[in-house]
């Protein structure tokens, strides 16, 4: 009976700590991005070079932090209900794959590829791509000239 005891306790506790993760820091930061100030400003092929080069301090300078980053656009994406804009990374091999909010949809149609464009995302890493999510336009004024 003690045994079952513990495991219960201890699913609770898991059960507990993944809502507070989810809830408390991941949806309030997805939330109000718009609104909140980036903790990082860096230009789309100086983050990737920073993974490329390093991909363990990077990690510990970009992930899961707001990041506001100026690119080109080097490609626009619509698949899967996802709305994706690519920036060129440090080489034409490289990118900075930024997934849009679904309320960006109507901007993000209205950009161009070799467009210069300012977002705000959330670093989730690097795979061959430096990966930002959440991600919103903060230079509007742009897109409508």
């Amino acid at each position: 009976m003690n045994k079952n005891i513990y495991i219960s306790i201890f699913l609770s506790l898991i059960i507990l700590v993944g809502l507070y993760i989810y809830f408390g820091v991941y949806n309030n930061r997805v939330d109000d991005i718009k609104n909140v100030s980036p903790e990082v400003k860096i230009d789309s092929g100086q983050l990737v070079s920073s993974f490329i080069l390093n991909e363990e301090n990077a990690n510990s300078v970009y992930r899961n932090k707001v990041v506001e980053i100026d690119g080109t656009v080097k490609e626009i994406n619509f698949y899967n209900n996802r709305n994706t804009v690519l920036l060129y990374g440090h080489t034409k091999y490289t990118s900075v794959l930024c997934d849009m909010q679904s309320d960006q949809i109507e901007n993000v149609k209205k950009l161009t590829k070799g467009q210069k464009v300012k977002l705000k995302g959330i670093c989730k890493g690097f795979l061959k791509d430096a990966i930002l999510l959440n991600c919103v336009l903060i230079n509007n004024d742009q897109i409508n000239e």
